[in-house]
C-alpha cells in the first residue's frame, strides 16, 4: 500500500519539543503528525453483512497527515454504538541513534482479533507495521532519550460512517497517533495498592473482554473512581462465575511468584485482555526455568499464600507500565499487603530489568522481538 504524504505546515518548534520531552508525562502530548487510512465497504455487499460483517471492503487512501482534530457527522456510528477499537505499544531510543519497537507482530494479531470480535474489517500486517514505521520516521525528534522514556504508539480503528442502526458500519477508519512518554506512574516505582471491585465488572463471559476495546475501560471507571475514594490507584476485576477468581486491574495483567518458583497469572477465560506484555513475561519466566501456569487463583488463596508466605510477590504488567509490584490489597473494610520487594531476589524487578534492557538495546533478544522502526 502506498502512503500519500502531507506534512505538518507549521510543526511545532525545537524549542518546545525540547521542554516537552524533558518531562513528557503520559498521554499529554502528541507529535506533530499521524497516520490515516480509510476502509470502505464495496457497493453490493450490504446484504452479507450479517453473515460476514468484516468482508467485502478495502482499506484506501492512506496518508501521513498533520495530527490534529477529526471532522465526523455528529450521526458517525463510533459516537452511538461504540464500534472501535485501538492498541498501545512503544517505540525506544537506542545508543546508536536507531528507533526500535517491541513485537509489533503481536499487536497487529490482537487489533485484528480485537476487529473479529468489534465486526470491524482487519487490516493486514504489513501495513500495520508500515503506518508505525512512517509515522516514526517522520517524527523522530519526538522520540525522548531519557532513563525509561519512549515513544507511545497509539492505533486505533473507528465506525466513521454517518447512519443511525444497530448493524456494522460501513465506512471504518484507521488512525496512528504518537505520544512521547515517561514513567506511567511516574517518579520511583513503588509498589501500587489496590481496591477489589466486588459490585462492579470490567467484562463479562461472552462479552468483549478479551478485545482491546474502549468499552471495556469505559466500564472500569467507576470501579476505579471508587479505588481513588479509597485511597487506592488501581481497582482489580473478579469473576463471580468461578468463584470470584482474580482476572485483571482496570489495565493491567497480575502475576504471583510462589516460595516453590511458580510464576502464576488468571488463564485467558474471553474475559481477559491477552497482554503482549504478560505474554512476554511468561516466555521470560520458562526462560529462567521457573514453573509457568496459567490457572484460576482467587482472593481468598493470594490472601492466605501471603499469610503463610507460599506467595513471594505480586506484581502487575502492561505496555504503559511495563511491570510495577502490587502491595496492599483493599477489600471493602480488610485489607493485607504482599511481601515487601526485595530489590536483590525480586523476580518482578529481574524481569522488569530485562525486558526494558532489551527493548532499549541493551539486552539479548534471543527470541526476535525488536522490530527495527528508523
Amino acid at each position: 500500500m502506498e502512503f500519500a504524504r502531507h506534512p505538518h505546515p507549521s510543526p511545532i518548534a525545537e524549542e518546545r519539543r525540547r521542554e516537552i520531552l524533558v518531562s513528557p508525562g503520559f498521554g499529554q502530548h502528541f507529535t506533530d503528525h499521524m497516520v490515516s487510512i480509510d476502509w470502505t465497504r464495496a457497493s453490493g455487499d450490504a446484504a452479507a453483512v450479517s453473515s460476514a460483517p468484516h468482508s467485502g471492503g478495502e482499506w484506501h487512501d492512506a496518508r501521513l497527515e498533520p495530527f490534529g482534530p477529526l471532522s465526523l457527522s455528529p450521526a458517525a456510528a463510533v459516537f452511538h454504538y461504540a464500534q472501535e477499537i485501538f492498541e498501545g505499544l512503544k517505540a525506544y531510543r537506542h545508543d546508536d541513534g536507531s528507533v526500535w519497537t517491541f513485537r509489533p507482530q503481536a499487536n497487529a494479531a490482537r487489533l485484528n482479533r480485537s476487529a473479529r470480535r468489534l465486526a470491524l474489517p482487519e487490516l493486514p500486517e504489513e501495513v500495520f507495521l508500515e503506518a508505525l514505521r512512517l509515522l516514526v520516521a517522520t517524527d523522530q525528534s519526538w522520540v525522548p532519550e531519557g532513563d525509561g522514556q519512549s515513544l507511545y504508539l497509539r492505533p486505533f480503528m473507528i465506525a466513521t460512517e454517518e447512519f443511525l442502526g444497530v448493524r456494522p458500519a460501513n465506512e471504518i477508519g484507521f488512525k496512528v497517533i504518537a505520544s512521547p512518554a515517561g514513567n506511567y506512574f511516574g517518579g520511583e516505582l513503588k509498589p501500587v495498592s489496590i481496591w477489589v471491585s466486588r459490585e462492579l465488572a470490567r467484562a463479562g463471559h461472552g462479552g468483549t473482554g478479551a478485545a482491546k476495546f474502549g468499552g471495556n475501560y469505559a466500564a472500569s471507571l467507576a470501579a476505579q473512581l471508587e479505588a481513588s475514594a479509597h485511597g487506592c490507584d488501581q481497582v482489580l476485576f473478579l469473576d463471580p462465575v468461578r468463584d470470584n477468581a482474580v482476572e485483571e486491574l482496570g489495565g493491567m495483567n497480575v502475576f504471583f511468584v510462589f516460595a516453590d518458583g511458580s510464576l502464576v497469572t488468571p488463564e485467558l477465560t474471553g474475559t481477559i485482555l491477552e497482554g503482549v506484555t504478560r505474554s512476554s513475561v511468561l516466555q521470560l519466566g520458562r526462560d529462567r526455568g521457573m514453573n509457568v501456569v496459567e490457572r484460576t487463583i482467587t482472593v481468598e488463596e493470594w490472601r492466605a499464600g501471603v499469610a503463610s508466605g507460599e506467595i513471594t510477590e505480586v506484581f502487575a504488567c502492561g505496555t504503559a507500565a511495563v511491570i510495577t509490584p502490587i502491595g496492599t490489597l483493599v477489600d471493602g473494610e480488610d485489607s493485607f499487603t504482599s511481601p515487601a520487594v526485595d530489590p536483590a531476589t525480586s523476580v518482578a524487578l529481574d524481569i522488569r530489568r530485562e525486558l526494558l534492557d532489551l527493548q532499549t538495546g541493551h539486552g539479548d533478544d534471543r527470541h526476535g522481538w525488536l522490530y527495527r522502526l528508523v
